[in-house]
């Protein structure tokens, strides 16, 4: 699961209610810079502060049904639905300028409202990497009856059963393989339900001051009080993913593996996602990139099928999504085409140095697309191919490639490849995209 990370494209505010404070409030969504993740900041302070959406940040104490999070002494009540709408787009920066301590609950409750707006606005790569937590062993979390699971998975599928007492709830079950597509048609219309039973109990606390028949489902003993139908007939089940999936993202990073909850709430998805969080320390003490953002060779590993002796690109040092790539090849005396090319005078032939930079071109091609590890870049044509001087053992290529055009899976770059600054070879690429 190897994408480049996200932001939005334009700024844009969204206003109204929140659930528990009953407070009008206004938030401000902002593109952010890559690695900085999702971070609150409380403008209606003096200074703001910033509040980072990441385990470290939740509340200590009691869960109020909700995901609270505090930094300095200063809280955020209520965050999972836009976090799960930015999860669910994957979206990996953002700032969301808020002016109180809760945002605005979505009009329908559900997190709909906000993916729609944060689609608006646009969702655009950032040229570098987004790191991700990979299973590769379970991780396991049980109490009380409630088990949450973490598999091995290539890709990231979520399965939740409940069980409520209550007969118009019941035992639902829903188990999907979330896409950022799937979870705009899925999972985000699901919307926040409550038992009838529970709702002045949820008063007598001072909870749900904004909440009202518009922005929740109550079931009592006889069915749904709304007058309106189910947007889902397993609704109930598919909303709780939509929280487990806020609170997961809490974790710092997209999880690539298979999550299996029975019966979790916020109490409890918080616990398992601070307990993934320190998987994703222990992955990141042998980190597949750099802390400054290349894509390094582990990385290009999981986008490009080629290996030893035909891997011929070791690091992508920059990348501007659609437009331009930048990436080394490190020559040593070890590359087996020295032992026939030529011996005693060894010389890079220039069809692999061709190779190398269509390689250089097809991680650009690659990292446009939703999971590249299922697709092949095919080199179909050559042109204006110039090879200005020889390539021997101890030069590093530097690869600059250029898209002239894109259209769907068709693409043409102009690639230039340097040795200490010198031009050495350069030529126009025809590449296509296929299913591996």
């Amino acid at each position: 699961m190897v994408r480049q990370q996200r932001t939005i494209r334009t700024p844009f505010s969204y206003e109204g209610t929140g659930l528990h404070t009953g407070k009008r409030v206004k938030i401000v969504f902002h593109p952010a810079p890559p690695y900085s993740g999702v971070v609150f900041r409380r403008v209606d302070l003096d200074p703001p502060v910033e509040i980072p959406a990441k385990v470290d940040a939740i509340q200590s104490g009691e869960i109020r049904r909700n995901t609270t999070l505090a930094a300095k002494g200063v809280v955020i009540h209520t965050v999972e639905h836009i976090l799960a709408a930015a999860s669910g787009l994957q979206i990996d920066n953002l700032r969301v300028d808020i002016d109180s301590d809760e945002p605005p609950e979505p009009r329908d409750g559900s997190c709909a409202p906000f993916v729609e707006a944060l689609q608006k606005a646009g969702v655009e790569n950032q040229g570098v990497p987004a790191k991700s937590l990979r299973i590769v062993s379970p991780v396991s979390y049980s109490k009380d009856g409630i088990e949450l699971h973490a598999l091995p998975y290539d890709g990231f599928k979520v399965s939740f059963t409940i069980e409520y007492s209550n007969p118009h709830i019941g035992i639902q079950y829903a188990s999907f393989d979330v896409t950022p597509d799937l979870f705009v048609k899925q999972i985000a219309p699901a919307r926040t339900f409550v038992l009838w039973s529970d709702v002045e109990m949820l008063k007598a606390q001072g909870l749900i001051k904004g909440g009202s028949l518009d922005n929740a489902i109550a079931v009592d003993e006889k069915g749904i009080v709304n007058d309106v139908p189910l947007r889902f007939k397993n609704e109930f089940v598919r909303h709780k993913i939509l929280d487990l999936m806020g609170d997961l993202s809490l974790v710092g990073a997209p999880i690539e593996g298979h999550i299996i909850s029975v019966r979790s709430g916020h109490q409890y998805n918080l616990k398992f996602a601070k307990l993934l969080a320190e998987q994703l320390r222990n992955q990141e003490r042998n980190a597949a990139m750099s802390a400054e953002g290349f894509w390094d060779i582990n990385v290009i590993q999981r986008i490009m099928p080629h290996r030893y002796p035909f891997l011929l690109v070791d690091r992508i040092i920059s990348l501007e999504d659609k437009k331009r790539v930048v990436g080394i090849k490190n020559v040593t005396m070890n590359e087996q085409f020295f032992v026939g090319h030529f011996p005693g005078h060894p010389i890079m032939p220039a069809v692999l140095i061709i190779e190398a930079m269509a390689q250089v071109g097809g991680i650009l091609l690659l990292t446009n697309v939703d999971r590249p590890e299922k697709y092949l870049v095919y080199f179909i044509g050559i042109d204006q191919a110039k090879f200005r001087k020889p390539v021997v053992p101890g030069d590093q290529i530097r690869f600059e490639l250029e898209m002239i055009s894109l259209r769907k899976r068709f693409c043409k770059m102009k690639g230039v490849a340097f040795v200490d600054g010198q031009v050495v070879a350069e030529a126009e690429l025809f590449s296509s995209i296929v299913d591996r």
